[in-house]
């Protein structure tokens, strides 16, 4: 080690750490290619794995929403459970896995993450890579002409947005309301509770947070949809003047039902929101990362408007970014952990990918994964005209309605994926309606079409029970 060289590149050049790193990716490597396609339980495991199952239910106090236990073992698309099946994964995590499972780049960053000194990091003690990671997404945010130049990392979605709501309330004090789209969901937080335009979710709990809500964009009548949310946000900034800190905007609803709007709409409501001194939250925790832009926001030129983005899911640690008008004073935003070691290095690669650009734009691969699924879905709705209903959604974000959306039959339909093979979800509007959000990173175009095969039969198998 020389005088001028850090402890820590002297470990990381060491010959044996090395040696040891290029033998754990030759075995991963090896083990992986196993794992080619899907495959049943294996019988002598599925008694021990239910029982298991069963105890982590009464456990956490409910059961979980499918019998899903991994391995801890993956080859990009394809998961394996502690019962020896193998599935397809379409749902990632609600969106969080975007290269897969078992990624070589991936796994790499985590193993040089976990040979360092602290498991986790937080306010008070941040690792270099912290700084990595926040210069690179405010790097990839401002691309465009955004100006934002603060990034606040936390270990959750729902965490970004209550750190946003902090820094546009005392910013706007002493405005004490909020606006959001119905059918929004921003977490299940006390105060995103609130925010979350689904009753269930805020069941027995106290008001703490005063939100008034417009209409989602309707791409059937585009310029009436976007004159009623209009109206609406008037008649709210009218009737509470001056109480509205900030407006938080999904720019594609996920939960509630994978909508899109457009460019038009979304700029008409910044507008009218500057004009009232109301700060422009754009709410990027699913959208990061699946539209044909890094962020959707870009994706739909609003980068003149961003005043608080929040960023969760596909950058693995998450964070708050915004604009200089919002940097806080001390202590108003802290926390002991803003994120695993192992999470921030993770999210320092998927940075550098998307910084590649390979993955965005007309050509990108989100664009020819979303243009492969979508055809899929047609065709199977020119076969079968009353089985898929949509599609929906943007980008890498995709969604239809199976059948007459019924919840309980969407229900059988995800029973039945799952059992043959492939995870999906579904989403929380007044339809249900089946979501994929695929691996954009890894998934190869011959398993988005077993994918679709073994979603035609399930749909057909449903339809002959419900027939």
């Amino acid at each position: 080690m020389s005088d001028d060289e850090l402890s820590a590149e002297a470990f990381a050049q060491d010959s044996r750490v090395r040696e040891a790193r290029r033998l754990l990716a030759e075995a991963a490597r090896d083990h992986r290619a196993t794992l080619r396609g899907v495959r049943p339980p294996r019988i002598e495991l599925v008694s021990g794995y239910a029982a298991t199952l069963e105890r982590f239910g009464a456990l956490r106090g409910g059961a979980l929403f499918y019998p899903y236990l991994g391995s801890g073992f993956g080859n990009g698309a394809l998961v394996e459970l502690a019962d020896g099946s193998v599935k397809f994964d379409m749902i990632c995590g609600i969106g969080v896995h975007y290269f897969g499972h078992g990624a070589p780049a991936t796994t790499e960053a985590q193993l040089d993450a976990a040979l360092g000194d602290t498991v986790m990091q937080g306010n008070l003690q941040q690792n270099a890579e912290s700084a990595q990671f926040v210069e690179g997404l405010l790097a990839l945010a401002n691309q465009q002409g955004a100006a934002l130049e603060h990034g606040f990392l936390t270990t959750s979605g729902a965490m970004a947005n209550e750190n946003a709501l902090k820094l546009a309330f005392h910013q706007h004090r002493p405005a004490d309301r909020l606006l959001a789209f119905s059918g929004a969901f921003a977490g299940r937080t006390l105060a995103m509770s609130q925010v979350t335009d689904n009753p269930a979710y805020r069941a027995g709990l106290p008001t703490s947070l005063a939100v008034d809500y417009v209409p989602f964009f309707r791409p059937d009548d585009a310029e009436a949809s976007t004159n009623e949310t209009l109206a609406a946000l008037r008649a709210h900034l009218a009737r509470h003047p001056g109480r509205h800190a900030a407006m938080i905007l999904e720019l594609v609803q996920g939960e509630g039902g994978y909508h899109a709007g457009n460019p038009a709409f979304f700029e008409a409501i910044a507008q009218l929101l500057r004009a009232h001194d109301v700060a422009v939250w754009f709410d990027e925790i699913q959208t990061f990362g699946r539209t044909l832009a890094p962020f959707a926001f870009q994706h739909f030129g609003l980068d003149a408007y961003a005043d608080i983005v929040t960023v969760g899911k596909t950058s693995q640690v998450c964070a708050t970014l915004f604009a200089a008008r919002y940097r806080p004073p001390p202590g108003l935003v802290s926390q002991t952990f803003t994120g695993a070691s192992t999470a921030i290095a993770v999210g320092c690669h998927v940075i550098s990918r998307f910084a590649a650009g390979d993955l965005f734009g007309e050509d990108g691969r989100v664009a020819q994964v979303s243009r492969r699924f979508i055809e899929g879905f047609e065709t199977i709705r020119a076969r079968h005209g009353d089985w898929v209903r949509g599609p929906y959604g943007l980008g890498a974000m995709l969604a239809f309605t199976p059948f007459e959306g019924e919840r309980e039959t969407t229900r059988a339909l995800l029973d039945d994926l799952f059992t043959h093979g492939v995870i999906a979800f579904a989403t929380g509007g007044p339809l249900a309606r089946l979501r994929f959000l695929p691996p954009v990173g890894v998934i190869r175009d011959d398993e988005i079409d077993a994918v679709l095969d073994i979603l035609e039969k399930s749909l057909a198998r449903v339809a002959a029970r419900t027939a």
